[in-house]
């Protein structure tokens, strides 16, 4: 059944060892939130805005805790994108990613 599937998920240190790839990360924390500090060379969209979520490539999505994302991801990945979701978040990163802090 496909509304079963499984959200296409990574963790934060796996998403660390793409920077050498240059990913597209989207942070979908509110403007505020975002401003507050976030993962240099990511791009803000927020939740409340994805229908202007306009990305050909893959895109790592990511929040602050790995909720908002995981919500995120479902719902463009069931349009066709081709997302994975970061768990855990800036939190998680933070904690697991201390040379690359927000």
């Amino acid at each position: 059944m496909a509304f079963l599937k499984k959200t296409p998920s990574i963790t934060v240190a796996e998403l660390a060892d793409k920077f050498i790839e240059k990913p597209v990360i989207v942070d979908v924390r509110e403007r505020f939130e975002y401003a507050s500090g976030h993962i240099e060379g990511s791009q803000n969209v927020p939740l409340t805005k994805l229908k202007a979520f306009d990305f050909q490539e893959r895109v790592y999505i990511i929040c602050h805790s790995g909720a908002r994302s995981k919500i995120a991801t479902q719902y463009l990945y069931r349009r066709g994108y081709d997302v994975i979701n970061v768990k855990g978040g800036l939190m998680k990163w933070n904690s697991v990613v201390p040379s690359r802090k927000v």
